[in-house]
């Protein structure tokens, strides 16, 4: 979703911007000669003296690989979880959202260009200062259920990402990643034991598509996404439909299938819309219509939870995976538990209703109502 740039208040009078921020040792580094391979996403740089990778965050600095974006954010927002988006995870809770500069793809249509593109286009990016115990004191009070790393590509600060996400566990925060999913299998090992779920964006199921317009393959992301399930890490999937680039019906239906033999059919599957943006401003919007026969093509190929992103009019509701039944009813970004829904399962049939926080999300909700509520003196 589109960052919009705040700085939380506990943390205002100590911001300052840089287009330098201090550096910082990286994880996932190994030194070949003079130069040093970078495994925390699947271009594996080999980044030479005196350069930085693809990110253009992490650099070669005397011979150690340093991150430069550490306790630098570019936005931090209070956003409704079901904006990520995650529908089943945490609903109707608070996501607090952070994210740094850069990234590791340099996709023609991204939506947060200017703080993810900023380093590769040579546009100065304004960071403040914000550290892993702000950003949780910040988190808990907006009284948000998780930590969300998003807007940009968290992989390129996982750094911050664990540092932050750990601290968050300790106080009994979830924490999300929002992700293109370019990470590879060891930086995956040092996010599952923190991290709790993921929304990954699979852009589309044609490696050509990923290399002319992303600037990546399609193979590793694959790979993320059966990591992650194996890790435990909760995961829902988003493909932004672009026309005449990815939406051809073959290729969703063959999408729809993958991620239903591989990830299980009651995986959310969220299909949005595309607004002209970047380097693709000559397009025009994705037909709602191309939305409408996505999602039938997800259903019809054995996804149970199919939702319509960027555009209204849809059934966003969660419906039980065996019955039918309304779980949770959406207008928005809200969210309310239906009568249905006792305990995280259908009271009609007893199924469970896959994600994470789900049993409680009754009790939660009206917990936030009520502390949202104008107090009222006698």
């Amino acid at each position: 979703m589109v960052a919009e740039r705040t700085m939380p208040a506990s943390v205002s009078s100590q911001a300052r911007t840089s287009a330098q921020p201090g550096a910082r040792p990286a994880l996932l580094a190994t030194p070949e000669g003079a130069a040093i391979r970078c495994a925390v996403c699947a271009h594996r740089c080999l980044v030479r003296p005196g350069r930085k990778g693809i990110c253009h965050v992490r650099e070669n600095a005397g011979g150690e690989l340093v991150t430069l974006a550490y306790d630098r954010a570019v936005a931090a927002n209070a956003d409704p979880i079901e904006k990520k988006p995650l529908f089943h995870v945490f609903p109707g809770s608070v996501a607090f959202s952070v994210a740094a500069q850069g990234c590791n793809m340099h996709c023609l249509h991204c939506q947060n260009f200017t703080i993810s593109q900023g380093p590769r286009d040579g546009r100065p990016v304004p960071a403040f200062d914000l550290t892993p115990r702000q950003i949780v004191s910040a988190a808990r009070r907006v009284r948000a259920s998780s930590i969300a790393y998003t807007y940009t590509e968290p992989t390129i600060f996982i750094e911050w990402v664990l540092e932050t996400a750990a601290l968050a566990r300790s106080e009994g925060l979830a924490n999300v990643l929002v992700t293109n999913g370019y990470q590879t299998p060891e930086a995956l090992d040092l996010f599952a034991p923190v991290i709790d779920a993921a929304n990954v964006d699979l852009k589309s199921y044609d490696d050509a598509f990923y290399r002319r317009i992303c600037g990546a393959r399609l193979a590793p992301i694959l790979e993320t996404l059966v990591g992650m399930k194996e890790r435990g890490i909760w995961v829902e999937v988003t493909t932004l439909l672009i026309p005449g680039l990815n939406d051809d019906p073959d290729q969703i239906a063959a999408l729809a299938r993958w991620v239903a033999a591989n990830l299980g059919p009651e995986t959310p599957w969220h299909v949005s819309r595309f607004f002209p943006n970047y380097q693709l401003e000559d397009l025009p919007p994705t037909p709602v219509a191309t939305i409408a026969c996505a999602v039938e093509i997800g259903r019809s190929e054995g996804l149970r939870h199919v939702y319509a992103g960027n555009v209204g009019g849809f059934d966003d509701d969660t419906h039980c995976a065996a019955c039918g039944a309304v779980l949770i009813r959406r207008v928005g970004y809200d969210a309310e538990p239906a009568p249905a829904l006792v305990g995280g399962a259908c009271r009609r049939c007893g199924h469970v209703l896959e994600g994470v926080g789900l049993a409680g999300f009754g009790a939660r909700r009206a917990a936030v109502r009520a502390a949202s509520r104008p107090e009222v003196r006698p």
